[in-house]
């Protein structure tokens, strides 16, 4: 069987990879499982305090073993590791955890995948609906996917799984922040970024029934950290990643295939796409600046609506936009708020001017918000109407 699954490796350029951390009880039998399939294995010790240097040395004839003379955290582990790997030859890393859950079996799953789509990262998929698949790894799982979404618009069924294939050329030219569990959401999103095809499989999972399997996940500080960064990677997916990837693709082969994709040819009707429309232009209006596209996102997931068709319509609030909007905003306002001094928009506008009709700006932008929501929905539906051949019934 090492023979076997060696060759495969060897025809793949492709290792495993292992972090581990005070994972003593497990390691064992795992290694010796390990061993008897492959040696094309690269392990990072990331600083633990239990006897897990000595059980690893007893595998240094067989395995490519890196002690790290202090804790870092997953992530840290994991560059370490595909640092190697690269230095090494490889061109692909598979990961997987050392507590046993993961099946050496879906190593082949793997494999030929990469095989019929080389270059692509790719995601080993949990049945998260299994029996003893603990509650709040579900709701992480899906919390994690609706991110990971809104970061890259690729859906994936489990974004949180550790089991992974990574292509390492293209991640050896980046630069990471995350040290920690975040790691694995940031190069996932990065590695999309960047235009890694990102494709998923299933595997198979064991989950420890009698509460042995031993987690350093800590739910308070690693989910506050990967909120932060998810945070972040959403501000810059908004605000740069995609509008750029949108204005790079503005030939008119594309924007014909874009609008006859998610408006024409869509199984929608007119009356929802005109729904959706009035949707992003409310959200696109409405003064939550800079996280305008981010709650357009969310809702419309709550909503279970056309993400991309609120999307388009939200881009109304671009910059030679922007001037006309303020400007009607606050005149808009002054019907329901009145200011003794006129905000005078022909001379230059300090911070106290505006502050002092930020009230009047306000209402007057939510104001314009219902507005251009329910004009440019009925605006939508007369044009999809008018243009729109065989439309969908509702």
């Amino acid at each position: 069987m090492i023979a076997e699954l060696d060759s495969r490796l060897r025809a793949a350029h492709c290792c495993i990879v292992v972090p581990t951390y005070n994972n003593a009880p497990f390691l064992p039998n795992f290694l010796k499982e390990l061993a008897a399939v492959t040696h094309r294995v690269v392990i990072v010790n990331d600083g633990s305090t239990d006897s897990t240097a000595e059980i690893l040395n007893q595998y240094q004839n067989d395995f490519h073993i890196v002690h790290l003379p202090k804790n870092r955290g997953k992530g840290m582990a994991l560059r370490t590791a595909f640092k190697k790997a690269f230095e090494m030859g490889y061109q692909y890393a598979i990961t997987i955890d050392s507590d046993g859950q993961h099946l050496l079996s879906d190593l082949y799953v793997f494999l030929d995948k990469i095989e019929a789509e080389p270059g692509s990262m790719i995601v080993g998929a949990r049945n998260m609906e299994q029996e003893g698949v603990p509650g709040k790894s579900s709701f992480g799982n899906r919390f994690s996917n609706f991110w990971y979404f809104a970061n890259t618009f690729i859906k994936l069924p489990d974004t949180q799984s550790g089991y992974r294939l990574y292509p390492l050329e293209p991640i050896s030219k980046m630069r990471f922040s995350s040290v920690k569990y975040e790691f694995e959401i940031e190069v996932l999103v990065r590695l999309a970024w960047k235009g890694v095809p990102v494709t998923h499989v299933p595997v198979s999972v064991i989950y420890h029934q009698d509460g042995s399997r031993i987690s350093h996940f800590r739910p308070f500080k690693d989910f506050s950290r990967i909120s932060v960064l998810n945070t972040v990677l959403v501000l810059i997916a908004f605000l740069y990643v995609h509008p750029v990837r949108f204005i790079r693709s503005l030939t008119w082969q594309n924007i014909k295939a874009f609008f006859n994709k998610h408006l024409f040819d869509t199984q929608e009707s007119n009356a929802q796409l005109a729904k959706e429309m009035g949707f992003g232009f409310f959200m696109g209006i409405f003064p939550i600046w800079g996280y305008q596209m981010l709650a357009a996102v969310f809702l419309s997931h709550l909503m279970k609506l056309n993400k991309v068709v609120v999307l388009l319509a939200a881009n109304i609030s671009i910059p030679p936009i922007i001037p006309f909007i303020i400007y009607g905003s606050y005149h808009l306002g002054g019907l329901v708020v009145s200011s003794d001094v006129p905000l005078d928009f022909s001379k230059e506008l300090t911070f106290a001017a505006v502050s002092e009709h930020i009230l009047q700006y306000l209402a007057g932008a939510v104001m314009l918000s219902f507005a251009a929501g329910i004009v440019g929905g009925l605006l939508s539906w007369l044009l999809l109407t008018i243009f729109r051949k065989n439309p969908v019934k509702q």
